[in-house]
This record gives structure tokens, C-alpha cells and sequence, in this order.
């Protein structure tokens, strides 16, 4: 058996174990080990071990992983998702379908303080679940709507998989938070069209509440300005140099911190709980990472991306149609596996591929659209039926709704996803202008 198909075997048993439900970090850490000590002997494997785990660990970049977790459990803690999700209502509550709107708006707006698609899925589901019950909103719709918003947690800065994307291919964090922030508002935009014809088409899913006075309304903002100065001061620090990318995020988490102890009354008890939820989820993205470095270091071995490149060269098709089977491989995968396992398991043979590629594009430019790309094809993949994440989670939380109603309610934003996806694919500029780049 050559490198290559041994490389080709090992990267399907691989997939074959995540979908088993073994932990992804295992799942690559094994496969990796294993293949790699078949190629080269258990003394190298050892040695490999010793070094590139302690140096990947060690970047001190890396720690704004914990930080950015740390200030959207501090956020949740402070009662800010309720603040977001009073005030989009506020504004949007009397049309029809409003309060599906004002559940994308927070969502949007509580992304903007977490990086989790699922923490933010589940964080707005606990006060726009119960309101839109009240009001009598459809169980699709009402789940449809969450499970997509969620998902806004992972495409407005800050993103946990943006920052692992631009430490593995050395891509500026602040230039792929930048970039992210005008596809972010196209799908916010684009969620809330979606709910807009749903309830033309079906309008007793989601009627509309008492309008409230403006004064009400202003009331409502005044609750947030503080959320909107702490998220200024982070995104806008990092863009404007005054700190880096890991400083911004431990400001951020001081001011939200102060918000939680001063307005969301948080105490002693809570603040541990902060600290014993990220550091536990921080330990499972450091597994992944653990065994995405062997992985990709057997992949190296193996030769796999010169090989397939060579292959996708010779078979003559355009830049852009390679691009979009890249994508489509995300879709299909994302039905099926968590977004960070997709993207560490891919970014070894799709990036090598993608440079290439002339896309007209520096490779920095080039990194930084694909980043963006495979974000939204993640995102998509997180609500696609039959087996989206986001779909399960909200479901198992609604369990008054059947399945099926929620992959009725989904559908309209996988069709707006999708859209979104190929117009981000066909313009780079709509990424790159956003980060100065175009």
C-alpha cells in the first residue's frame, strides 16, 4: 500500500470513528498516532509527541480561546441575552413575524460576546422560546428561527473557529474577525427576509404583539448601550492596533465582568460555575487540537495534498468550480460532524489545494475569503436535515414540537445559506473589503 492510500484509508477511518461518536480529539489523536508510527516508527512518533504538542499549546495566541468562552458565560450570567432580546422586541415585536425577527437580532447581538453557535442557540432559546409560546408563534417557526440564529454565534466576531483557522494557517485573527462582519449582516438581514415571507405564506404562525410607545423603546436600548460599548471597545481596539487580539478579548471579559457583577447580580457561585464550564470546554477544544496535530502531521507524512492536488490539476477544471466541491464536501460533512472536527480534519489537504489555485488573489487574501467561506458552509451544516446539531439541540429543548416541524422551519434559512454562500464564493471582495484587503 503507498503513503497516499494508506493516507486515504486512514482519513475515512477516521471520519468512521467520529460518526461512531468516539471524541474527535481521540478519534484523530489514534488515527494519526497509529498511521504515523506505520510510516516512520514509534521512536519519531515519541518524539513528535514531545515537541510539536508542547509548541502548538504553548502559543500564546492561543489563549484567547479560553478568554473569548470565559466573557459568553460571563455574558449569560449578567442576564444580557434578556437585555437583547427586550430590546430587538421592542423594535420589531408589532410586526408579524416580529418577535422571530427580534430572536435574530439578539442572537446576532449576543454573538457579537460569545463565538458559539450552540451557547448562543441554547442562551436566546431560554427567553425568546418562552415568549413566542406566549404569543402563540408556530412550533416550526419558533424552532426553525432559533436553530438558525444560533448559528449567527459562529459567523459574528468573535468566532472560536475563526481564531483556530487563523492560528493553523497563520492568517491575522483581526483581519478574519474584520471580514466576517459584512457576511455576518447579510445573514442577519437575509434570516430576517426569511422569516418575512414565511408568515406571508403562513400567517397565523407568527402574529404580532401590542406595539409599545417610543419611550418604551428607547428604555429598552438604554438597557444594552453597555453591551454595544464593550463589543466596540474589543473589535475596535484590535482593529485599531491599540491591543492585540488576546488583550481585546481580556478586556472584554473584565467588562463583562463588571456588567455581571453590577447589573446581572452575579455572585460567588456563579463566577465558579463561569470558571468550571470554560475550562471544561476549553479542555475538550485542546483535545481536538492535541490530535489534530498528530493527524496533520501523518497527513504531511503521506503526501496527500501534492497528491490530490496534482490529480485536481490534471483533471483541467476552474479555480472556482474546485472551490465549490470544496464547499460542497463542507455541506455534506457538516450534516454529520461538529464544525471544529470538520475544519481541523479538512484545512491540511484543502489549504495546500487552495494556494494553489489562481484565484487572482495574494495567498493572504486567498486564506482569509476561504476562512470566511468555510464558516458559512459550517454554519449551514449545523442546521441542514437530517442531522444538523443546532436542529437536535433546540428540538430536545422545544419537546412540545416534533422533529419534523422543526426541519419544515430550518428550511428557508438552509435555502438563504446557500445563497449567501455562493454570492460570498463569487465576490470576494464582500469578505475582504471588510478587513481592508480589497
Amino acid at each position: 500500500m503507498s503513503n497516499f492510500e494508506l493516507g486515504l484509508l486512514f482519513f475515512a477511518l477516521t471520519i468512521v470513528l467520529i460518526l461512531s461518536r468516539m471524541p474527535v480529539g481521540i478519534a484523530m489523536f489514534v488515527m494519526g498516532a497509529l498511521g504515523y508510527s506505520i510510516m516512520v516508527g514509534w521512536q519519531p512518533l515519541m518524539f513528535t509527541l514531545n515537541n510539536s504538542t508542547y509548541s502548538r499549546l504553548a502559543d500564546y495566541n492561543l489563549s484567547v480561546i479560553p478568554l473569548f468562552i470565559f466573557m459568553g458565560q460571563l455574558a449569560t450570567k449578567a442576564g444580557i441575552n434578556r437585555a437583547l432580546f427586550k430590546a430587538a422586541s421592542a423594535w420589531f415585536g408589532h410586526w408579524r413575524g416580529g418577535l422571530a425577527m427580534a430572536t435574530i437580532g439578539g442572537c446576532a447581538a449576543f454573538g457579537a460576546i460569545c463565538g458559539s453557535s450552540l451557547a448562543t442557540a441554547a442562551t436566546m432559546s431560554q427567553v425568546a422560546m418562552p415568549e413566542m409560546r406566549r404569543y402563540n408563534y408556530s412550533g416550526a417557526l419558533t424552532t426553525g428561527t432559533l436553530a438558525a440564529g444560533g448559528t449567527l454565534g459562529i459567523l459574528i466576531p468573535p468566532s472560536i473557529i475563526l481564531v483556530i483557522y487563523a492560528i493553523y494557517t497563520e492568517t491575522s485573527i483581526g483581519f478574519l474577525f474584520l471580514a466576517a462582519f459584512i457576511p455576518g449582516i447579510i445573514a442577519t438581514v437575509q434570516y430576517m427576509i426569511v422569516v418575512a415571507i414565511y408568515v406571508r405564506i403562513a400567517p397565523n404562525s407568527g402574529p404580532a404583539i401590542a406595539p409599545l410607545r417610543l419611550r418604551q423603546r428607547l428604555m429598552a436600548m438604554k438597557e444594552i448601550w453597555l453591551v454595544v460599548v464593550v463589543f466596540l471597545l474589543v473589535i475596535g481596539g484590535i482593529y485599531n492596533g491599540w491591543f492585540s487580539p488576546t488583550e481585546g478579548a481580556a478586556i472584554g471579559c473584565f467588562a463583562v465582568g463588571v456588567l455581571a457583577i453590577t447589573v446581572g447580580g452575579m455572585r460567588w457561585r456563579e463566577f465558579r460555575s463561569c470558571l468550571v464550564d470554560t475550562a471544561e470546554t476549553t479542555a475538550l477544544i485542546y483535545l481536538i487540537l492535541i490530535g489534530t496535530e498528530i493527524f496533520n502531521a501523518f497527513i504531511a507524512l503521506t503526501q496527500m495534498a501534492a497528491e490530490i492536488t496534482g490529480w485536481i490539476g490534471s483533471l483541467g477544471l476552474p479555480p472556482l468550480a474546485i472551490l465549490f466541491l470544496m464547499l460542497l464536501i463542507y455541506l455534506i460533512l457538516g450534516c454529520v460532524m461538529d464544525s471544529l472536527a470538520m475544519v481541523l480534519l479538512t484545512l491540511p489537504v484543502f489549504i495546500p489545494i487552495l494556494f494553489s489555485l489562481d484565484f487572482g488573489l495574494t495567498k493572504e487574501q486567498v486564506a482569509i475569503w476561504f476562512g470566511i467561506l468555510a464558516l458559512v458552509s459550517v454554519e449551514v451544516g449545523m442546521i441542514t436535515p437530517p442531522f444538523g446539531l443546532n436542529i437536535f439541540v433546540i428540538n430536545a429543548m422545544s419537546k412540545t414540537v416534533p422533529l419534523q416541524e422543526t426541519y419544515v422551519g430550518v428550511l428557508g434559512f438552509v435555502g438563504a445559506d446557500v445563497l449567501r454562500i455562493i454570492l460570498l464564493a463569487v465576490f470576494p471582495a464582500i469578505s475582504l473589503v471588510g478587513a481592508g484587503l480589497w
